[in-house]
């Protein structure tokens, strides 16, 4: 009778270092966050990294957690990070650049790097929404340290939950590698450990899927593409929304959502719209609140009296509508047409009280 032998859990990759996994070490877990949790490996100090208030609080909560103080920046037209702050929010005490790529393109990397560069310090880069998206010739996460990726069902690949860590350094890799499968070091004798670690591996059921989506990666990122297109030829000239641009710089918009924003004439806010447009069984979702009004974070007395204008004003006034890649051209026009309609109801003399 021998000992089981322990299972070997497939990787979600591909063989190649294609797009959009470039990079030559690629973690997969269990999902996102995990991949969050990984900054554990960057980052022993307290010191604080920068990033954008207007994102998911997920990418600060394990800065949090892990002693260190968030230093935000205010987003800009593209709903990024304002790297035009960064260079002020810079202390001796700085570890890292976060960079959130947000719903339609990817963070302007270049200045971010070159600043990085100037001051010695590191970028991590989280290209959730940006997989099959590309940012000066190159893949979204394949920028900086180490770069994380989602496989959540809204994403462009899924595993129904899921996540990945890439990095071009093999100790940085390995050290990934031990945290996701609770430290288990394969060089010492097993069940002795020398760190906590998670279980954070991904299944092989999990990976499957992924493997399979991969394939269809492109076809996946056309559609969007074509969907987003469409939206916007369909609303021109709706009254009171501002509608995405399809290219900015020398990217094309991907997509991941239709994000649109109410123009200042417009005298409510989203979610007043949004409770019109589900009225007319059209779903929505609001942007990300920012994250110096978050609860959570101000009962821990972060941010205390920080304003940043634009992530407040896109979390008032912006939202977004359907755009899964289900949805057929003609959903996409009705979907249009009601959004449409709601617009020029609440903008009609008898629409909404001025």
């Amino acid at each position: 009778m021998t000992a089981a032998t322990p299972p070997v859990h497939m990787e979600f990759l591909p063989t190649t270092s294609s797009v959009p996994f470039s990079r030559p070490h690629k973690l997969a877990a269990s999902n996102p966050q995990t991949s969050w949790d990984r900054l554990k490996t960057l980052n022993r100090s307290r010191d604080p990294p920068r990033n954008a208030s207007s994102v998911l609080h997920r990418c600060h909560r394990q800065v949090v957690r892990g002693g260190s103080v968030p230093v935000l920046v205010d987003s800009d037209a593209t709903f990024n990070m304002d790297v035009s702050q960064l260079a002020s929010k810079i202390t001796p005490k700085t570890k890292a650049i976060i960079c959130v790529h947000t719903y339609h393109f990817p963070v302007d990397m270049e200045p971010v790097l070159a600043l990085a560069k100037e001051h010695g310090i590191k970028v991590i880069e989280d290209a959730a929404e940006m997989i099959g998206q590309t940012c000066l010739g190159r893949p979204c996460g394949s920028f900086g340290e180490i770069s994380t990726m989602s496989f959540y069902p809204n994403k462009h690949i899924t595993t129904g939950e899921g996540g990945m860590v890439l990095c071009d350094d093999p100790e940085l890799a390995e050290r990934c590698q031990q945290l996701r499968n609770l430290c288990f070091d394969p060089k010492k004798r097993r069940f002795v450990h020398e760190d906590l670690g998670w279980n954070y591996r991904m299944t092989n059921l999990q990976a499957a899927l992924g493997l399979g989506q991969l394939l269809h990666l492109d076809e996946a990122v056309q559609r969007k593409r074509e969907i987003g297109r469409l939206y916007s030829k369909l609303l021109k000239g709706c009254p009171g929304l501002i509608l995405p641009p399809d290219d900015l710089r020398s990217e094309t918009n991907i997509y991941w959502v239709y994000g649109v924003e109410l123009l200042p004439s417009v005298p409510c806010e989203a979610d007043e719209v949004m409770k019109h447009l589900a009225a007319a069984k059209v779903g929505t979702r609001p942007f990300f609140w920012p994250m110096h009004e978050q609860p959570v974070f101000l009962q821990m007395g972060l941010f205390k009296g920080q304003s940043f204008p634009v992530a407040e004003r896109i979390a008032r006034r912006g939202f977004y509508i359907p755009s899964g890649l289900a949805l057929k051209d003609e959903e996409v026009e009705e979907v249009a047409n009601r959004v449409r309609k709601v617009m020029e109801m609440l903008l009609s003399d008898g629409g909404y009280p001025k």
